[in-house]
């Protein structure tokens, strides 16, 4: 499908009663669409997606879309989206370590690429400690420095792995040994597990 054809495909799986904090509605994409304002159209769809749980159609389409236009920073939050329909998404609040007490003297980026380790209490066979993998996004900042502080979006690489954890926990980001940073988490969201299914017995 070209531009026009995955953003009005787009539109029309978002619910004509959903509007976006600044009364943006699905009518408003339909008026930019047919003046050939894409960019503008797909950034519309952005917040009404943001506003309530769309379909992983809506941002694999969103996704697509984005990368034709060849905006990069779109196509990478709509690939997140559709990432976090999959393996879920937990929220925290997320303070690095100072640069003179961690061994990172740079920002992280604000935008997925990073992928640290996270001590959520699991432990090893063994009793020892057991991190677990989860992407990052930064809300509201293309980078976070060192000492910073801002809420964060988590995608667990594996979800079962993150099945105990609650809203209110503390848990210790690693990019080594030493503890990088410190979140308290604000929201769980994960998939829900598909259940085994019986066979039969004879």
């Amino acid at each position: 499908m070209n531009v026009t054809e995955l953003l009005e495909s787009a539109s029309l799986l978002v619910p004509e009663e959903v509007a976006a904090e600044n009364d943006i509605s699905v009518q408003d994409v339909w008026d930019y669409l047919a003046h050939d304002e894409w960019e503008i159209a797909l950034s519309l769809l952005e917040e009404l997606g943001d506003g309530q749980p769309l379909p992983l159609t809506f941002w694999e389409q969103l996704a697509e879309a984005a990368e034709q236009l060849g905006l990069e920073r779109s196509a990478a939050w709509c690939h997140w989206r559709s990432s976090e329909i999959r393996n879920g998404l937990i929220r925290a609040d997320l303070t690095l370590r100072p640069a003179a007490d961690s061994r990172r003297k740079t920002p992280i980026s604000g935008h997925g690429v990073l992928r640290p380790m996270w001590d959520i209490g699991n432990l090893s066979p063994s009793g020892g400690l057991s991190v677990s993998i989860a992407g990052l996004w930064v809300e509201d900042l293309p980078v976070l420095e060192p000492g910073g502080r801002a809420t964060v979006r988590l995608i667990p690489l594996t979800p079962a792995h993150w099945a105990h954890v609650q809203t209110g926990q503390q848990i210790n980001m690693h990019e080594d040994r030493t503890v990088a940073g410190t979140a308290v988490v604000l929201e769980v969201h994960l998939p829900t597990p598909t259940p085994t299914p019986t066979l039969p017995t004879s």
